[in-house]
Formats: structure tokens, sequence, C-alpha cells
């Protein structure tokens, strides 16, 4: 898959970016803001967008999930991030959600199953623990 990280701790992204090519995926960008995620280019067609809430800049990822959503409306978006509480009810369109803290193991085992989702829906392996699907994923799989 093509992915883009949005994460504006430095750190968090570079072990994100890791766990993404070590999976097997390219990264094909790694941004901080909205401002950010607005200045790339429109040809960069991600797959999967893994966006925190709070974001650089004063920004923040449910923005940043709406500007995806008209760029690129197939790229899947799993917000990453540690407020949880902070998504409204219907994920603003998104697709789900890895809690921060997080494990590299629950990391991978998510973007294994939305690559398999995204390649060959609906899955055919078990959704894991650590990803917790929107009823737009649901959805959009049911429809595969």
């Amino acid at each position: 898959m093509n992915v883009l990280i949005v994460e504006d701790e430095i750190l968090l992204a570079m072990d994100i970016e890791a766990i993404v090519e070590d999976n097997g995926h390219r990264v094909l960008a790694e941004v901080a803001s909205l401002k950010d995620v607005e200045a790339l280019p429109d040809d960069i067609d991600p797959q999967l967008a893994l966006v925190d809430i709070h974001l650089a800049n004063g920004s923040n990822g449910l923005d940043v999930c709406q500007v995806i959503q008209r760029r690129w409306p197939e790229a899947l978006i799993v917000f990453v991030t540690a407020n949880v509480a902070k998504i409204p009810e219907d994920f603003l369109g998104a697709h789900g959600v890895i809690a921060k803290p997080f494990s590299h193991a629950g990391v991978a085992n998510a973007i294994r199953y939305l690559a398999n989702g995204v390649f060959n829906p609906p899955p055919s392996v078990p959704r894991p623990a650590s990803l917790v699907p929107s009823p737009h994923l649901e959805r959009r799989w049911a429809l595969a």
C-alpha cells in the first residue's frame, strides 16, 4: 500500500514509518500539520492515511481527515491517537482508530488487515484488537 503519515511527533512518525516499511508498504509522505497535507501534490494517491488528532501549528487530524477525503476519496483514513474521545461518533467519515500508546505488533497487524481489505475486500484475515473500525469501514467492505 501507499501510505501517508500525518504525525507531528518526529520520533513517533519515524516509528510508524518503520513499521509500515517493515511490512512491505511504501510511505509516500510524512507530514506534521494540516498545512503540510494541503501542500502535498495531488498525484501521490495514498491508499492509507494514518492521522494523529493533535498536530503541529494548532491544526488537527479532524480537519486533515476532511482534506484527505476531498483530495484522495479512495484512501482509508485511520486515526492514530491518544485522544480517542476527541473523535466524533461518526468518525467524520474516517475508517477507524488505533489508540496510543500502541505496540509495534498492534500497528503491524492493523496494517496487514487493512492492506488485505484494500487489495481483496473484504479482508480474509481476522480484525486485530488494535484497530477499532468505524461504521464507514464496515459498510465499505460489506459492499465489496
